[in-house]
C-alpha cells in the first residue's frame, strides 16, 4: 500500500471515530446523568464519570411516573401499531406494484404528496373525529390514526417492484388465489424489507410526542414521551430522573434495532438498488 492510500485510510478512520463519538456522546451523557445527582450536571466541572444514584434516581421516576404502567403503554401501543400498520402498508403496496387498474400512479402520486402536508394541520380534524367515535383516552387513538403510513407504502412498493411477475403468473395459472400468492409468495422475499419497514414504524410511533399528549388525557395512559415531559415542572426540574427515564425509553429501540439490523441493512440497500 503507497503512503497516500494509507493516509488518506488513516484520515478517513479518523473522520469516522470522531464522528461515532459526537453520535454516541448524548446517549452517554444521558447514561452519566441517570447515575448523577442533577446538580453534577450542570455544576462548573460537569462529571463524565458514572455516579451511585442509578437506583435512588430510578425509584424516585418511579414514583413520579409509574415506569411499569409507562413502559407497558409504549410498548403494547408501538407493537401493536407496527404489527398492524406493517400489514396495511404491505397490502398497500403490493396493490400499487402488481396490480394494474386505472390512475394507479396518479393515486399513489396523490399519496405520497399527502407526506408534504404538515402535521400539525391535521391534529385539529383528528381530533375531531376521535372524539366523535369516543375513542380520546383509549388505545384505539393511539393506535389507529396514521397507520397506513405514506412512506412505509413507499419502501416496500420499491421492493415488491422488483419481485419477478412471472412468479405471480405462474402462480395465478396453477390455482393459487391472490391472498395465498401474498402470504406464501410474495412476503417470504420481502423479509428484508419488512424488518427495515418494521423498525421505521416502531421509531416513529415509540418517539410519537404531539398526538398522544392531544389524544390522552389520564396518566395511566400516558406513553414515554409524555411521561417524561411531565417531569419538567414550572420550578424545579430533576434531571437526575430525566435522564434515568430517557435511558429507559431508548433501551427498547435500541434492542428492536439490533435484533433486526442485519435485515435493516439489506432492506435499505435493496430497496436504494432496485
Amino acid at each position: 500500500m503507497s503512503r497516500r492510500k494509507l493516509f488518506q485510510k488513516m484520515g478517513l478512520y479518523v473522520v469516522l471515530t470522531v464522528g461515532v463519538v459526537i453520535s454516541l456522546f448524548p446517549f452517554y451523557w444521558a447514561m452519566i446523568g441517570a447515575t448523577n445527582e442533577s446538580g453534577k450536571m450542570f455544576s462548573s466541572t460537569p462529571t463524565l464519570v458514572p455516579g451511585t444514584k442509578l437506583i435512588e434516581n430510578i425509584t424516585n421516576l418511579n414514583e413520579s411516573i409509574g415506569i411499569g404502567r409507562v413502559m407497558f403503554n409504549s410498548l403494547f401501543v408501538a407493537g401493536t401499531y407496527t404489527m398492524l400498520s406493517l400489514i396495511i402498508c404491505t397490502m398497500a403496496a403490493y396493490a400499487f406494484a402488481k396490480f394494474h387498474f386505472k390512475g394507479r400512479n396518479v393515486i399513489f402520486t396523490i399519496f405520497l404528496l399527502s407526506m408534504m402536508v404538515p402535521y400539525h394541520a391535521t391534529v385539529i380534524p383528528l381530533f375531531k373525529m376521535m372524539a366523535a367515535f369516543g375513542w380520546l383516552n383509549t388505545y384505539k387513538a393511539l393506535i389507529l390514526p396514521n397507520l397506513a403510513y405514506p412512506f412505509a407504502i413507499f419502501l416496500m412498493r420499491q421492493n415488491m417492484l422488483a419481485f419477478p411477475d412471472a412468479l405471480i403468473e405462474a402462480a395465478r395459472i396453477d390455482g393459487a388465489g391472490e391472498w395465498r400468492i401474498f402470504f406464501r409468495i410474495v412476503l417470504p422475499s420481502m423479509k428484508p424489507a419488512l424488518a427495515a419497514t418494521a423498525i421505521f414504524l416502531f421509531m416513529y410511533q415509540w418517539n410519537s410526542f404531539l398526538w398522544p399528549l392531544i389524544a390522552v388525557s389520564s396518566e395511566e395512559m400516558y406513553t414515554f414521551p409524555v411521561a417524561l415531559s411531565s417531569l419538567f415542572g414550572l420550578s424545579r426540574i430533576d434531571y437526575g430522573q430525566v435522564m434515568a427515564g430517557v435511558t429507559l425509553a431508548t433501551v427498547p429501540i435500541i434492542v428492536f434495532f439490533l435484533a433486526l439490523q442485519r435485515h435493516f441493512i439489506s432492506g435499505m440497500l435493496g430497496s436504494a438498488v432496485k
